[in-house]
């Protein structure tokens, strides 16, 4: 998997992603987390209509390396669940993490959320996982 960080979105340190269209923001994890996790055999996600708080869990990652919590990246309401991914997690370590592999679309509560110094640009966040390889 290539390690690309479209410029679009924003990153938290813990390797989650936002990209917001209006109102809602689709959240996944990042092609570089993807890939230190390795072999990806189980995913959980909040449900639909499921509230999700700034920095709190909405769900877990596990691989054959480690089961990881992750982070919300905003505080809003669950509108809809990448079903795809949740039957076949597997999947995220062969789709685009960005496009085909989202995991979470959220009706955001406070979009200001993202302005803070725990939120990186494409750039930022390149430069934070450069210096982790």
């Amino acid at each position: 998997m290539t390690l690309e960080f479209p410029d679009d979105l924003k990153y938290l340190e813990t390797h989650e992603y936002v990209r917001m269209d209006g109102e809602i923001a689709t959240i996944g994890i990042s092609a570089f987390a993807i890939e230190q996790l390795g072999d990806i055999v189980f995913l959980e996600l909040p449900e639909e209509g499921d509230q999700i708080e700034k920095e709190g869990s909405c769900g877990s990652i596990e691989s054959v390396k480690a089961v990881e919590d992750l982070k919300a990246p905003i505080t809003g309401t669950v509108v809809e669940r990448n079903e795809e991914i949740l039957e076949s997690p597997e999947r995220l370590s062969e789709e685009d993490p960005y496009i085909e592999g989202w995991l979470l679309k959220v009706r955001v509560k406070d979009p200001d959320e993202l302005e803070g110094d725990d939120v990186f640009s494409a750039d930022q966040y390149r430069e934070m996982v450069e210096g982790e390889e």
